[in-house]
């Protein structure tokens, strides 16, 4: 029997387009929805080629009422996963309004027409961010949320709020809050990844730029922290895995399944790999060399958080699998595919010559960019 259809919003983005995979690879069927402001349409492609499904996809701004609205009378779904959301920390402490504005906005419109039209469940993209520095460590759904460091952080914190006092006043709905540890890696297929917009504010595509030459050297914010060995320790999880959570999250509440009518649930590996560590071993699984250097600490960072995601693995029947090397060398794949980049060095290579050419997503991302470069790169 064929599975309810599930509304993605944001599905253009990094996780959303992972998760519209999954979902698809599930039984269910998908509509993306997202506004192209920090996304490319060739994801949609991606998520075409790898499950062969032409699924629809409507470009529209979920702060939109009226136009989103449109969405709700032309499809039949049971199932919202909201991804949609500006999401850089940094950016949201010099534009504090257009993140409150968008995230809120966009969010309170998805629950109200949900409402409107009867539709039952939605999944929250929430964040590891609620819990600030956190005083013991794995972080269980019971550890307490600390203020917000950012207005971003903020704007997970409201959402979930909005999401759980609305879940109380309507009957009939069910709500999850995935709260996602660190999402890297890509697509195994190579066929969709993480595509940031200018200069990345994560570590991975950073690392995987810096690989490929687009930048000239990555910087690792600290190595005075009380940690082994003075970096930040994150929970670093393949998107595939987190992209599967969600899958389980509508499963759950589509079986009825669910014990409350709203949920949290941590989405993390329940490890914490330093920054250093995730380094040397990008390195050591793609036989390369980074150039990378010891910056000064960066405002805001914690020491150190990651998960306990007991919860999710008894409650959801979800659990990591992916091996942090598997989640390396998919990115950096990736990567490659992006730009192009033919005939890298094996691991017995001394040098490479790596070759980047147009294409659509360089084109649009970086301009116009044919470059050649020689990389020297010892043995292994």
């Amino acid at each position: 029997m064929k599975k309810s259809c599930v509304l993605v919003s944001g599905g253009a983005g990094y996780i959303g387009s992972h998760t519209s995979v999954e979902l698809i690879n599930a039984g269910y069927d998908v509509v993306i929805v997202d506004n192209l402001s920090n996304s490319d349409l060739n994801a949609v492609e991606g998520v075409r080629k790898i499950t062969g499904v032409d699924i629809p996809f409507v470009e529209v701004n979920c702060c939109d009422r009226a136009a989103f609205r449109k969405v709700f009378e032309q499809y039949e779904f049971d199932s919202v996963i909201h991804f949609a959301a500006s999401k850089a920390v940094g950016e949201s402490v010099q534009k504090p309004l257009e993140y409150y504005g968008n995230n809120l906005t966009s969010f309170m419109n998805v629950i109200g027409l949900m409402r409107e039209f009867g539709r039952r469940n939605i999944v929250f993209s929430s964040s590891c961010t609620v819990y600030g520095e956190p005083e013991k460590q794995p972080v269980t759904e019971q550890t307490p949320r600390k203020p917000a460091t950012s207005p971003y952080g903020n704007t997970k914190q409201m959402c979930e709020d909005i999401l759980r006092d609305s879940l109380a006043a309507y009957p009939g709905m069910k709500g999850i809050a995935l709260r996602y540890f660190n999402p890297i890696g890509a697509h195994p297929s190579a066929l969709i990844g993480e595509l940031p917009r200018g200069v990345p504010q994560n570590l991975v595509p950073f690392i995987t730029q810096t690989a490929a030459g687009l930048r000239e050297c990555l910087s690792v914010f600290g190595d005075d922290y009380p940690t082994p060995d003075g970096s930040c320790i994150r929970d670093y999880i393949d998107v595939v895995d987190l992209a599967k959570a969600h899958v389980a999250a509508i499963n759950r509440m589509a079986g009825d399944k669910n014990k409350q009518a709203y949920e949290i649930f941590n989405v993390g590996t329940g490890r914490g790999v330093s920054v250093l560590e995730l380094v040397h071993k990008f390195e050591e699984v793609n036989h390369l060399k980074l150039n990378y250097k010891i910056a000064p600490r960066r405002a805001g960072d914690i020491i150190a958080i990651w998960a306990d995601p007991t919860l999710a693995n008894t409650e959801l029947g979800w659990t990591a699998e992916r091996t942090l090397d598997q989640t390396l060398a998919a990115a950096w794949a990736w990567e490659k595919h992006i730009r192009g980049i033919k005939n890298w060095a094996s691991p017995d290579s001394d040098k490479v010559e790596a070759r980047f050419y147009n294409s659509p997503q360089t084109s649009k991302r970086f301009g116009q960019l044919r470059v050649v470069k020689q990389f020297l790169i010892p043995n292994f």
